[in-house]
C-alpha cells in the first residue's frame, strides 16, 4: 500500500511541475516519436546496463544524473541537466529477462514524453533500439521537439550514441 501511495504522489507532483513550468498554453496534439537502432559489441544484458542512470555516466559527456530515489527499479527517481534545462526522469520499467527500459521524462518548460530502450541479441552483439515520443509544454519546446526527432537530426543522435559507446566498450576492452 506504501509504494502505491508514494507512486500517486509522486505522479500527482509530476503533473503538477507540468502544468507549473509550462509558461504558455499549448494547443492539444499529439505526441511526436522517432525510433533509431544500432549496433553494439555487447551481449544484450551488457548493453542495457548502459542505459541506466549510472550506466550511461561511462559513455555520455556531461551525464550526471542525481538520483532522487531508487536505481533502476520502477518508480525510480533522477534528475539531470541538458542543455541548460533540468530533467526529471522516471523508471517506468527496468526488465532485465527482455532486456528493454523505459523512462518518463519532463524538461522543464519545454517537453515531456517517453524514452523506451530495447536490447536483442543479434548476431555476436545487440541490436539496440531507443525509441523517444515527446509532446511539447511550449512554443520553444515545439521547435525543439521538432529539430530533436527530424530524422537526420535523430538519425546523428543515434550515430554519436554508437560512436560514444563503441569507444568507451574498446576502452574497457583495452584495461
Amino acid at each position: 500500500m506504501y509504494q502505491y501511495s508514494t507512486m500517486r504522489l509522486r505522479i500527482r507532483s509530476l503533473v503538477l511541475a507540468v502544468l507549473l513550468w509550462s509558461d504558455t498554453a499549448m494547443p492539444a496534439s499529439p505526441p511526436a516519436s522517432r525510433s533509431g537502432s544500432f549496433h553494439l559489441d555487447l551481449p544484450p544484458a551488457g548493453a542495457l546496463l548502459l542505459f541506466t542512470a549510472d550506466g550511461e555516466r561511462t559513455w555520455a559527456p556531461g551525464w550526471d544524473p542525481q538520483m532522487l530515489s531508487g536505481d533502476v527499479e520502477r518508480g525510480s527517481v533522477f534528475r539531470t541537466r541538458s542543455h541548460g534545462n533540468d530533467v526529471v526522469w522516471i523508471v517506468t520499467a527496468y526488465d532485465k529477462e527482455t532486456h528493454s527500459a523505459s523512462y518518463a521524462r519532463l524538461v522543464e518548460g519545454m517537453n515531456m514524453g517517453l524514452v523506451d530502450v530495447t536490447c536483442a541479441a543479434e548476431g555476436d552483439g545487440t541490436r539496440v533500439t531507443v525509441r523517444y515520443t515527446l509532446t511539447p509544454l511550449s512554443e520553444p519546446g515545439e521547435r525543439q521537439v521538432a529539430h530533436m526527432l527530424e530524422a537526420r537530426q535523430y538519425a546523428a543522435f543515434m550515430e554519436e550514441w554508437r560512436q560514444a559507446i563503441a569507444a568507451t566498450v574498446r576502452r574497457d576492452d583495452a584495461n
